[in-house]
């Protein structure tokens, strides 16, 4: 039993969310692959991912496991490994290029990714199937400009199999800055729900700060 087995969804307004991200889902799992170029160039005919049902899950801190500690390397050689995953938020997309549902979503993707930028917010994606040079010209053709690892070997969905399951691509995860996953997306990455989920984790730190300084403001005249 993996960790989102255990967990429902917190709060009302997520719940919402859901039900948004759901229906954006449905209304576009008969996406047609049959006539997209990156479809014909990537490895297979896209017909056969396993698309997720639009469910939003968020865990409160005190229930998150341990940081994620996978490694891998980006297409552009560069190596990757848990120190990524402290110190900012994370978003973390599960794609390859055949995938219909993966390029609905990828637009939002990099909107949400320029909207971010500089907030302390980082975007990596892992693509589970193609080439670089696929890779690459689906990210020029939806203006993608975060980097993605290379995943054919499947070790970083073994490393995440308690929060992606087997082939349910995309997916979408965030990790809080300690390096944990503190919510997911299975299926397209609805943009309100996605935001909603990196301002509640981006939030957490400033609320965590503010406690911090409310404790020290209080003990400071004892301290006189």
């Amino acid at each position: 039993m993996t960790v989102f087995d255990k967990r429902t969804s917190r709060t009302s307004r997520l719940r919402a969310l859901a039900a948004v991200g759901l229906a954006s889902a449905l209304a576009l799992a008969g996406c047609s692959s049959a006539n997209d170029e990156l479809s014909q160039r990537a490895q297979n005919d896209g017909t056969n991912y396993v698309a997720g049902d639009g469910s939003v899950q968020e865990l409160a801190a005190e229930d998150r496991g341990e940081p994620v500690q996978f490694e891998s390397t980006l297409f552009d050689g560069s190596a990757v490994g848990p120190e990524r995953w402290e110190g900012e938020v994370t978003v973390i997309n599960f794609w390859y290029a055949a995938c219909a549902p993966c390029r609905v979503e990828a637009p939002d993707l990099a909107d949400l990714h320029a909207e971010f930028e500089g907030e302390g917010v980082q975007f990596y994606g892992v693509n589970t199937r193609d080439t670089q040079p696929t890779a690459e010209a689906f990210e020029r053709t939806f203006g993608i400009e975060y980097p993605s690892m290379e995943d054919r070997s499947g070790e970083v969905m073994l490393a995440m199999t308690d929060y992606v399951p087997p082939s349910a691509v995309p997916t979408t995860l965030v990790l809080d800055k300690q390096g944990r996953v503190s919510a997911r997306i299975l299926g397209i990455a609805e943009p309100s729900t996605l935001r909603a989920l990196i301002d509640t984790a981006l939030d957490e730190d400033d609320d965590a700060a503010s406690a911090s300084g409310l404790g020290a403001a209080a003990v400071e005249p004892a301290q006189r």
